[in-house]
């Protein structure tokens, strides 16, 4: 957490003294030390200063002998928890006992008090107003960690409530679905539709958090290679184009003639893009512009996107990078998501060595966001690089022998069923143990493995059946851990394949209709 630094009145003395002589000489030594001070006239007048802001006070106890001391009594009772004014009193000199004791009595119960008998020698009145701005300062320090946790806290809460809503209303479609499944056999392909895509969006929720989380760590490794960027945005425009053109959206694209060399991640930039390009797509009204453009600057690459859109405020526009933070904040959130795309793209970018920003006229004027990446000391770019997908084959479905451990039963038998809609034969266990048991009885072509078992994890099963059974079995790791430690564990322990729950069926099946490949390469 940041501290502010502190403004000039919070770091002055407030003096109190009994003579219109004796306030502006206090004001003058503790000027020549470099200590700003300022003189009150009055009780009434030291509260107003310090309800400015002040760093001690300075008060002769004569102000207390005289029963002055009450607006400042109350003012200490009524400071915030973080605060502890230092209170400096100067003693009557030779003060009669009850005068003293007044004094303590008024303030000692509720005030940061010390007693500074008179005559004070100048060294021991700097020293003491020296050890009172230390101690301010540092309550002033945990005034600002404290506004910033209570600003945490806020933003905790409206993300707990965002991530509410936007996990409901995914739940709520799935749940009416499964329903109308029961109640209408007949007429299942609406409501499976349904479920399908509902189960990507929260897919995609999860992951977006996962990814925000691994980027603000350090987490996420760059696989960096000399990439067009021109082939990226291409990329990224054709998977946006359907559902821009769905929504009534007009997508621009100017790229140099060119190719535009940088030495980056592939896949990581065509999320930066992909990110920015949903973003503008969905806080842009129907008939409105989405512009893509690509341009050469300097020993740099410009990638813009701007739209036509709402617009961002000027407030929200110097925090719009920030994790949850999102332009539109309605109780409608029709279009949904958790504010996390944008602090993912600002956090990729970093990991490329460049920057991002974001402009805009306001509300209802559009917004543009631009990208800087350092062009490539390469002149030349590799072919363009496609997403990954499942391999195809021409050869006939094989029929395959698959083992499947797995501790939840609906996650399990699932899966079964799947697996034998396609034709192969399918065995079980539920835990740890058990799963190696039965590997080593049926000698499955594949074992799809979860990684949190009972008994003992995933891991030890791989690690234990890969030494039993050698290469003839392809070992796939079925799992909700899919970070990258979690797929560089999974390797070491023997497995061929690391997949993420919820697993596309399409990859599932090919993984398991080439096995033997695995096998044939290992």
């Amino acid at each position: 957490m940041s501290v502010r630094s502190l403004p000039a009145v919070a770091e002055r003395i407030v003096v109190l003294a009994p003579s219109a002589r004796d306030g502006p000489m206090t004001v003058a030594i503790l000027a020549r030390a470099a200590l700003p001070a300022v003189v009150a006239h009055d009780a009434a007048d030291l509260c107003r200063h310090l309800d400015v802001g002040a760093a001690a006070v300075l008060v002769s106890e004569e102000v207390f002998v005289r029963g002055g001391g009450a607006p400042l009594r109350d003012w200490l009772a009524r400071q915030p928890p973080w605060s502890d004014l230092p209170v400096i009193v100067f003693t009557a000199e030779g003060a009669a006992a009850e005068g003293r004791s007044l004094a303590l009595e008024t303030l000692a119960a509720i005030g940061n008090v010390t007693l500074l008998d008179r005559p004070v020698r100048v060294v021991t009145l700097l020293t003491s107003v020296r050890a009172a701005l230390r101690v301010r300062q540092r309550q002033y320090r945990m005034q600002d960690l404290l506004e910033q946790l209570a600003s945490s806290v806020r933003t905790r809460d409206q993300f707990l409530a965002m991530l509410g809503h936007e996990l409901r209303n995914p739940l709520a479609a799935i749940h009416t679905a499964t329903e109308l499944l029961v109640r209408v056999p007949s007429e299942p392909e609406w409501p499976a539709g349904v479920i399908a895509r509902q189960s990507r969006k929260l897919a995609r929720l999860v992951d977006d958090l996962l990814e925000v989380s691994r980027v603000e760590s350090g987490k996420i490794a760059l696989h960096r290679a000399v990439t067009d960027l021109r082939a990226v945005v291409e990329r990224s425009v054709e998977a946006m184009a359907g559902h821009a053109e769905r929504v009534g959206i007009q997508l621009d694209v100017t790229l140099p003639d060119d190719p535009v060399p940088v030495d980056g991640d592939a896949v990581r930039l065509e999320q930066v893009i992909g990110n920015l390009l949903t973003n503008a797509v969905k806080y842009t009204p129907s008939g409105g512009i989405v512009a893509v453009a690509v341009e050469r600057a300097a020993g740099a690459v410009l990638l813009r996107v701007r739209d036509t859109g709402v617009g961002i405020a000027p407030d929200l526009l110097e925090r719009i990078f920030e994790p949850f933070t999102q332009a539109a904040t309605s109780l409608d959130r029709s279009e949904g998501g958790l504010g996390l795309g944008l602090a993912l793209v600002r956090g990729l970018v970093a990991l490329h060595g460049g920057r991002v920003a974001a402009r805009s006229d306001g509300p209802g004027r559009g917004a543009e966001f631009v990208v800087e990446l350092p062009l490539s000391a390469s002149a030349t770019a590799p072919a363009p690089v496609t997403s990954q997908a499942p391999l195809e084959s021409d050869e006939p479905a094989t029929r395959r022998h698959v083992l499947v451990v797995e501790d939840n039963a609906d996650n399990r038998d699932t899966l079964v069923m799947l697996l034998e809609s396609f034709g192969h034969d399918v065995v079980t266990a539920s835990d740890g143990p058990s799963g190696v048991r039965v590997a080593l009885a049926a000698h499955p072509e594949v074992a799809i493995v979860d990684i949190g078992l009972p008994g003992f994890d995933g891991y030890e099963v791989g690690r234990q059946v890969r030494q039993a059974l050698g290469r003839t079995v392809t070992l796939v790791a079925l799992t909700g851990y899919g970070q990258a430690e979690d797929r560089d564990r999974a390797r070491a322990a023997g497995f061929d394949v690391h997949l993420t729950k919820p697993a596309d069926v399409a990859t599932v099946a090919a993984v398991v209709e080439q096995a033997g490949r695995f096998a044939a390469h290992a």
